[in-house]
């Protein structure tokens, strides 16, 4: 089966990707991610980064984790703001 692993991986290639700073032991960014991978489903990728491993991250993103960021633009932190995920979704700002 390489063709179907070939083409799941093009596919994979074009699925939109959140970023997710997270920091361990935060129940907050436990939260958001498992609220987060439900509103998504199949549909999308996350990246998840843990803040404490950059410190260019932690001066950053320390104080508001969890964040999460769509190319490059923040969509929410604390908390997850499932209108700015789906706006993202359908390619709207």
């Amino acid at each position: 089966m390489p063709a179907c692993n070939g083409f799941r991986r093009k596919f994979e290639a074009l699925m939109p990707e959140f970023d997710v700073y997270t920091r361990q032991g935060c129940h907050l960014c436990e939260v958001l991610i498992e609220q987060l991978l439900e509103l998504v489903g199949q549909t999308a990728r996350l990246r998840i980064h843990d803040v404490d491993s950059s410190d260019d991250w932690q001066a950053h993103y320390g104080s508001l984790v969890p964040v999460v960021e769509y190319e490059g633009r923040q969509l929410c932190h604390y908390k997850l703001d499932a209108a700015a995920i789906r706006a993202a979704l359908a390619g709207r700002p």
